[in-house]
């Protein structure tokens, strides 16, 4: 229902921020997934974040690659550049866009099929590399737009809608994120936006490679146990097997506790994810110490959340390649062309 335009006359008592613009200014098209999906939660985290750090819109240039994830730019701060990429390449074109014109706010949206599986070298490089960027994964362990298949971030074992069993072992995008050299490394969920928006707000103002794994349930296709978005419960029976693709409308999934405390959280199958908030006295600047916390999480079938690491003296990839301080697109001939003189100084420098 993108052809559905929202109206642009706001209503005069909308409050608005101290760049002047209301919520709804960092809105975008009517969302076209499914109902209760909780990438439209995830979109609607991004908006209010924006809003709070009173972000002028078009100073935001979101990128994504393809899937369900990577439709969510068009549902957030629609004033904003936004570049839709081919599948798994997004962070090569948001590393050259960086590089091009450092004074944008980039984020990067993908999903777990995006960035585990077809586009896994070029996360691992991008996070080395210290683009400063927000990267978001929106992970709900399956293929959702091509009906339920396997992502690379389902459980082993875990059983598809049509009752096939995963052999494959999963992929921890929070932990090769830490190990590729990620600066910021968090994990939430969809529906917990007392913790996902402020998670979301550090994020775009690190100066560094932030990223982000968004727990977000699949309400089509992620109804099997044992998935890393619903730990420590078995499914003795897929109904789904027989039933006809109708995708019902559903309720939105939400949930707040205390940090360092455990929920569970049910699912519209029945199922139930098991979320833990990391507690006030961790200490997110222990990098090897974030790597055990998680698989720690991961033995005990639980799904660790919060600042999972953060490096306190971080260094982005313009600091790496000492790059000019101002955006390509605004040097002069002089800036670009100086001189026989430098040249002859370059020259005898490689002699």
């Amino acid at each position: 229902m993108t052809y559905i335009a929202k109206p642009k006359l706001h209503h005069p008592s909308l409050v608005r921020n101290k760049a002047g613009y209301t919520r709804r200014d960092y809105e975008g098209a009517v969302s076209t997934l499914c109902a209760g999906c909780g990438h439209d939660s995830i979109s609607a985290a991004i908006i209010q974040a924006c809003y709070e750090l009173d972000i002028q819109p078009h100073r935001v240039a979101k990128l994504s690659g393809i899937g369900c994830s990577s439709k969510a730019p068009t549902y957030f701060v629609g004033a904003s550049h936004g570049f839709n990429t081919v599948h798994g390449r997004m962070p090569s074109v948001m590393t050259g866009a960086s590089l091009a014109n450092r004074d944008l706010i980039y984020m990067g949206v993908s999903g777990d099929g995006d960035s585990a599986s077809i586009g896994l070298g070029q996360f691992a490089h991008v996070m080395r590399r210290g683009v400063n960027m927000t990267y978001i994964v929106m992970n709900n362990g399956v293929y959702g737009l091509t009906k339920g298949q396997f992502s690379a971030t389902a459980d082993k074992g875990s059983i598809s809608k049509k009752g096939v069993a995963n052999s494959d072992e999963s992929i921890d995008m929070v932990s090769l994120a830490i190990l590729m050299g990620a600066t910021f490394v968090g994990r939430s969920f969809s529906g917990d936006k007392h913790q996902l928006v402020p998670l979301i707000k550090a994020a775009m103002e690190h100066q560094g490679a932030a990223f982000l794994d968004v727990i977000s349930p699949c309400v089509a296709f992620n109804n099997h146990a044992g998935s890393t978005k619903s730990y420590d419960y078995v499914r003795e029976h897929n109904e789904a097997l027989n039933r006809i693709d109708f995708i019902e409308g559903r309720e939105e999934i939400t949930t707040q506790y205390e940090p360092g405390t455990l929920t569970t959280v049910q699912q519209h199958d029945g199922s139930w994810l098991r979320l833990r908030k990391l507690g006030e006295e961790y200490d997110p600047s222990d990098k090897v110490a974030a790597m055990k916390r998680v698989q720690e999480g991961l033995a005990a079938g639980e799904v660790i959340t919060g600042l999972l690491y953060l490096d306190p003296t971080p260094k982005d990839l313009h600091h790496h390649l000492n790059t000019v301080a101002a955006p390509l697109n605004t040097l002069n001939t002089p800036d670009l062309c100086p001189g026989s003189a430098a040249l002859d100084r370059i020259n005898a420098s490689l002699r």
